[in-house]
């Protein structure tokens, strides 16, 4: 649809914020700001930097559908090139230049028809649309342990790795035992002199090739873009995804069970110690947590000077960790992989909507939004990857270029001056929710466990359907359930 051209800030330059950027000036829109409150683009791929780190989506899945990769260097790509491929992307399309670095958005405010957006310097500017792409995994969550402030050796969190403290021969400890915590111990197996891994949760962990490819496989992919298209979807990978979400959506499903197997084969073919297996053994079922993908963390904790804590923490002392059962840890580095709060999407930025609606008081029993995109009384406004999306079970980058196509067809009607400000109605959201909540119950997510999936109910916060019903509410927004502001 012929319109306007419309002034937008995109708040984030990390995946889904540079994705914002290149759709707007791929359509001729070239009035747009990024705030970016780091010093590079990347998001969680400049943030975090531990040893291992890796993405568990295959690395041509997590890929931008227009800016395919056929240098990736393995099947899961380290994190580095992650970072390299946002930077080259960004430079390639020409997005560098609209990005304010080491700034960081304090508040935004609907008023007059514009988003009023202020940062911490106190610049000021302002715009018809607000992308907030501030990603999900950036707010770092320390374990509340007694004694940390006591600690006299180096410690951090896993995003905040400090590259200047010495790894090799030293005794380190690592606290948290999802995916970086996996990642790390694997890492740092062969160069720690002792390596305690402090597991509260035991996880299920599904094997996966450690491929590396050659650089005939490279250049196949460069001279042959089907390739990477029969890796991103052809019927093995279709297979794979049409397993785990069926998984996923029916606790009680074939589809799940045959998971379970997998990881129950996957540890006890890999674990022979009758002690360490049972230490290793989950009291719940596969796919409850986020599914864990590793080649290599059942050998790492087996390898001599590496060991298994699963015992309850007491405190932590001017020199380690001890345990509630009199077992001191003497250690030289402790790393908190104890993840992020995940509940605070856009936050802690101030947001304010029509009539001063603050979103920290529509967001007071949880964070929500309509399919996962925009906000009832927040016109204009999109959250990529925002609350209750798919963030569990597909390639992140997949869900926001869905979610920026649908936002795309909303604002036309603002292009084309049929509309001042787009945004869902309540019902809308109430509805969705009200469906979602009772979807969400039926899943694996909710069989069991406690994961940051949850909310303070036991209800999951994902998306709980297939990926082809979400393909198919983001193919064209229902203006019905949309209040048009005209004046």
């Amino acid at each position: 649809m012929a319109g306007r051209e419309l002034r937008s800030i995109i708040i984030g330059a990390g995946m889904a914020g540079l994705l914002a950027a290149i759709r707007l000036k791929a359509r001729g829109e070239t009035d747009f700001t990024i705030y970016e409150k780091g010093d590079k683009v990347g998001g969680t791929w400049r943030e975090n930097t531990y040893p291992g780190l890796a993405c568990d989506t295959p690395a041509h899945s997590y890929t931008y559908s227009f800016a395919y990769n056929p240098d990736w260097s393995a099947y899961y790509a380290p994190g580095p090139e992650i970072r390299e491929y946002f930077e080259r992307v960004a430079r390639e399309h020409g997005i560098l230049e609209h990005i304010r670095f080491n700034t960081e958005v304090e508040s935004a405010e609907w008023k007059d028809g514009q988003w009023h957006v202020r940062t911490r310097d106190g610049t000021e500017d302002h715009a018809e649309v607000l992308v907030a792409a501030t990603g999900v995994l950036h707010h770092p969550l320390i374990a509340d342990i007694p004694g940390l402030d006591t600690f006299e050796r180096p410690w951090f969190h896993s995003a905040r790795w400090d590259h200047s403290i010495p790894l090799d021969g030293k005794r380190i400890g690592v606290i948290g035992s999802g995916s970086t915590g996996v990642q790390i111990i694997a890492a740092l197996s062969t160069r720690a002199g002792r390596l305690v891994h402090f597991q509260r949760t035991a996880q299920w962990i599904m094997p996966c090739p450690a491929t590396k490819y050659s650089a005939e496989e490279r250049r196949a992919f460069r001279e042959n873009p089907a390739l990477i298209d029969e890796v991103r979807s052809g019927p093995d990978a279709a297979a794979r995804r049409a397993r785990f979400q069926s998984a996923i959506i029916d606790a009680n499903s074939p589809q799940l069970l045959e998971i379970q197997d997998i990881v129950e084969r996957n540890l006890d073919e890999s674990v022979k110690d009758p002690a360490l297996k049972a230490k290793l053994t989950p009291n719940y079922r596969a796919a409850c947590k986020r599914m864990i993908f590793s080649p290599d963390y059942y050998a790492a904790i087996q390898r001599p000077g590496v060991y298994l804590e699963n015992g309850e923490i007491d405190r932590i002392m001017p020199k380690g960790v001890q345990m509630k059962d009199g077992t001191f840890h003497e250690l030289d580095l402790l790393v908190m992989a104890t993840g992020f709060r995940v509940d605070q999407f856009v936050r802690p930025m101030k947001v304010f909507g029509e009539d001063g609606l603050a979103l920290d008081d529509f967001w007071a029993k949880g964070p929500r939004a309509y399919y996962a995109v925009t906000v009832p009384g927040f016109p204009n406004m999109v959250l990529l990857n925002g609350p209750t999306g798919p963030v569990g079970n597909f390639s992140l980058i997949d869900v926001a270029e869905l979610q920026w196509n649908y936002f795309d067809q909303l604002l036309d009607r603002v292009r084309s001056g049929s509309a001042t400000g787009v945004s869902p109605t309540l019902a809308a959201l109430e509805r969705y929710e009200s469906e979602r909540n009772e979807a969400a119950r039926k899943t694996v997510f909710a069989s069991g466990c406690k994961s940051w999936y949850l909310d303070a109910n036991g209800i999951p916060q994902v998306w709980p359907w297939s990926w082809a019903h979400f393909t198919q509410v983001m193919e064209h927004p229902c203006l019905e359930d949309y209040h048009i502001n005209t004046a």
